[in-house]
């Protein structure tokens, strides 16, 4: 029988790395596209380690935490690079990743603990230490980063900026989408698909990959107001 587990992780993987090339030839070079470039590449690498993972059945302990690893460190440095965007350069901005350097250590520390529970076409299931108490430091970032945005957006007068600015804050709010299903469910004490956010969150994250995209490719500034 054919193993059609991964695949959907794989025909991200190559969209996304298609995606990174094309933005590392074209894009204006500048630090705040090179953020938005890394953010893409954090999104295509996960895709890869869930693709062997599932497809290959390299279903390691390690294997589930490089993935963790790697998606730790999204959404702080996503608000991180909203921050830069609008030039709010606190040297406090930095402490944004410390909750992700200490999940990377405990989970070193405890990788024997991680395990692949499931895999379908389009997601896995992983089981991991602490995991509600991951999922908050995983999305606090996301939310602070909507309502950022959101704020932002009414206050600039810069046309340009506006538009890229919505285009950030669209996909951030698709990407958000599954975390909102998921605790409606869980309300209804369903947690199926809670148990499966991460991965299904960075399939959304696609879209929000091809809006970074954009936001390179029109991005022309390195210094803003």
């Amino acid at each position: 029988m054919i193993n059609w587990n991964g695949l959907g992780s794989l025909l991200l993987a190559c969209m996304e790395f298609i995606l990174l090339l094309n933005l590392l030839i074209f894009s204006e070079k500048n630090k705040i596209n090179f953020l938005g470039i890394i953010l893409v590449g954090i999104l295509a690498v996960y895709q890869a380690l869930e693709f062997l993972m599932c497809a290959l059945n390299l279903k390691y302990s390690y294997m589930a935490y490089l993935a963790f690893l790697d998606i730790s460190f999204l959404p702080p440095l996503n608000l991180y690079f909203i921050l830069k965007y609008f030039r709010r350069n606190h040297k406090l901005n930095k402490a944004l990743f410390i909750p992700a350097l200490a999940f990377a250590v405990y989970y070193y520390l405890v990788m024997d603990k991680f395990a692949v529970v499931s895999c379908s076409v389009l997601y896995a299931s992983y089981s991991y230490p602490l995991g509600s108490f991951y999922g908050f430091f995983y999305y606090a970032p996301v939310v602070y980063a909507i309502i950022f945005l959101c704020i932002r957006i009414r206050q600039t007068n810069d046309e340009t900026k506006k538009k890229l600015s919505k285009i950030l804050l669209g996909g951030l709010l698709f990407v958000s989408l599954p975390v909102i299903a998921a605790f409606i469910l869980l309300a209804f004490h369903n947690d199926k698909l809670l148990a499966v956010t991460e991965s299904i969150m960075c399939k959304f994250a696609f879209v929000y990959a091809v809006c970074l995209g954009y936001f390179t490719l029109i991005n022309k500034k390195a210094v803003y107001e």
